[in-house]
């Protein structure tokens, strides 16, 4: 009998939480009822865009159709879609939704960032360490 390999499970290359994906489907919801049943958004997508006081800052845009090399994250019922060009700046994040008494905002606990601007607005990843072989 031939053998079977086994599958590991691949970890999203990001997280998350329960409250963000509650969140998410509130605002995929809300959307789908404003533009009509054809017209509603399928997820969410997420990327990083170039601008602020640190380097880059995450986007959020509702995206009909996901991209050919988009990375997909289902978790807790909601689908998100990360843009190619941010995945190595934000592979291995969680993005949380917090509510207080004076805001409510996604955020995202991201490993790579080095550091962010005061505002919280921008951030910096640390340069990937690519090995090479010298000589």
């Amino acid at each position: 009998a031939p053998r079977r390999r086994s599958r590991l499970a691949l970890r999203a290359p990001i997280q998350l939480t329960e409250t963000a994906a509650e969140r998410i489907k509130e605002l995929l919801d809300r959307r789908r009822e404003s533009g009509g049943a054809d017209d509603g958004p399928a997820a969410l997508r997420v990327g990083v865009k170039t601008r602020g006081c640190s380097g880059m800052s995450y986007t959020m845009n509702y995206a009909t159709e996901k991209k050919k090399l988009d990375e997909e994250v289902v978790e807790h019922g909601v689908t998100v879609w990360i843009d190619s060009a941010a995945l190595m700046h934000i592979v291995g994040t969680t993005m949380d939704y917090v509510e207080d008494d004076l805001s409510a905002e996604f955020i995202f606990h991201n490993p790579n960032a080095e550091g962010s601007c005061g505002c919280g607005e921008s951030f910096t990843t640390k340069p990937l360490d690519i090995g090479r072989a010298d000589g």
